[in-house]
């Protein structure tokens, strides 16, 4: 039975579907994941928690908005339910790169471990330390930590890894860009040799290859899909646009594309302040988050965002990594990521939990490598956005017209527009011909003008659909 209810995980159908009690958790974490509303594993899920239950290593390859979290999150409980917290040496460690999934991991292990006994630290930098020295003294299951914070505390004498047993490495690829990998080899070699180490990331360059061959044993190896590709829910495009006309084209977009909630992504810090800026004073509701701004801030400014009140986060790499927020109905790359790897996470911020989502990046002139680069580590090739993908109609241009019939047009315009002039200038008693010819083709060349820009057989724009002026990369694909 077993067989087909993981082969029905991995291809996506079975005549049986699994549950999360044909998993082996215990009847205290099924009862909290059935008051979280959640019944059937997904994919990653189905085959991680019985591994991580059997106390073996595992390697997880799994994109983002699979699941991921849950599927070590829920073992873990099982495995650390029976034993004793001592002072200053947790039991388990759970290492992330950045504050706000190390917060979103927490608020998992709150949600799913009510049930249990299990004392829980997190230590993630932007805080006082007094708290979290504090929960250190008093004995800790599970230690959530960002490698900065924890190397700090470890440095001060303030932690022992000499009875943690079991390490889990998260999103491993991006402790990778952040630079995380020589810290974490301290770790490692600071942590039991006899252990249970699981890792998951949603990439695997070599690097992580190697870190894999050094610190895991054995491990059963887990792909829910091939390395670095994207969810098949996201609906992904290029547009090929100038430097100076990315605003434009982003508010083109968020006002036309059925923009719910969005997210988006510059590579700079300072962009991320000016497009916000830019955004509030073009009736935006939006909100921003990078590395400048303190915890408390940024934790406030998601708060925001999920409850509503803004609709609009603009982001950056370091500050947005690893968001878990239902309902994101879009994703921007403001600009090409530098790094091919930070497009498959960025774009995973929407298509999550089965949700469709749609994602923009915008290509500039010098961007031409950056997205081929992200077109070979994805195995595919990111379709230019076009007429065929627009949610509104755009307005018909005008029928040109015969030069004879203008020009006839034109005559019968001055003809009408002359006649209320003469009547204004019979009632002055100024006769027609005291009008100083100067004035008169002055006259002509404004009512020219004017007959150029308004043609009288322009057709009036529909409610909701785009009057303004038609942004440059509409023309690519059209016909």
């Amino acid at each position: 039975m077993m067989p087909c209810l993981l082969q029905g995980a991995r291809s996506g159908h079975c005549d049986l579907l699994m549950k999360f009690a044909d998993l082996g958790l215990s009847d205290e974490l099924l009862q909290a994941v059935e008051a979280a509303g959640y019944t059937e594993p997904t994919p990653i899920q189905a085959e991680a928690i019985p591994t991580v239950l059997m106390m073996r290593d595992l390697i997880g390859i799994a994109q983002t908005g699979t699941g991921k979290t849950a599927s070590f999150v829920l073992p873990m409980i099982d495995v650390l339910a029976s034993g004793r917290r001592r002072a200053l040496m947790p039991r388990s460690l759970i290492l992330e790169p950045t504050r706000e999934l190390a917060a979103q991991v927490a608020e998992n292990f709150e949600k799913y471990g009510k049930n249990h006994d299990l004392k829980m630290a997190l230590l993630i930098g932007g805080v006082q330390m007094g708290e979290q020295v504090k929960a250190l003294n008093d004995g800790v299951d599970v230690l959530i930590a960002t490698p900065g914070r924890l190397m700090d505390l470890f440095e001060r004498g303030k932690i022992l890894l000499t009875g943690c047993d079991l390490l889990v490495i998260d999103e491993a690829d991006r402790m990778l860009d952040m630079g995380f990998i020589p810290d974490i080899e301290f770790i490692c070699s600071k942590l039991p040799e006899t252990r249970q180490t699981l890792l998951f990331s949603a990439t695997m360059p070599p690097p992580i290859e190697k870190l894999t061959k050094q610190f895991l044993n054995n491990p059963k190896r887990i792909a829910v899909s091939r390395a670095a590709s994207t969810n098949e829910n996201i609906t992904a495009f290029q547009i090929p646009v100038k430097a100076r006309e990315k605003r434009d084209t982003l508010r083109w977009l968020l006002r036309n594309d059925l923009v719910e909630t969005a997210i988006i992504f510059s590579n700079r810090k300072t962009t991320v302040r000016e497009l916000n800026k830019a955004l509030q004073r073009d009736g935006f509701r939006s909100g921003e988050i990078h590395g400048d701004i303190d915890q408390a801030s940024r934790n406030a400014e998601l708060q925001r965002f999920k409850d509503g009140e803004i609709n609009i986060l603009v982001a950056s790499d370091v500050a947005a990594r690893g968001l878990d927020i239902k309902g994101v109905s879009h994703v921007f790359n403001f600009d090409t990521p530098w790094h091919p790897d930070d497009y498959v996470h960025r774009i995973g911020r929407t298509g999550r939990a089965g949700a469709k989502g749609r994602a923009f990046t915008f290509v500039a002139e010098d961007d031409a490598e950056a997205i081929a680069n992200v077109e070979k580590l994805t195995g595919a090739k990111i379709p230019v956005f076009g007429k065929k993908d627009l949610r509104v109609e755009l307005p018909k241009p005008a029928e040109k017209k015969a030069p004879e019939k203008a020009k006839a047009d034109s005559a019968a315009e001055d003809e009408a527009e002359e006649k209320p002039r003469k009547s204004s200038r019979k009632r002055d008693e100024r006769p027609e011909a005291e009008e100083r010819p100067g004035r008169k083709q002055a006259r002509d060349d404004r009512r020219e003008t004017s007959s150029r820009r308004y043609h009288k057989d322009d057709e009036p724009v529909p409610a909701g659909e785009w009057n303004g002026p038609k942004p440059d990369f509409l023309g690519v694909g059209f016909s």
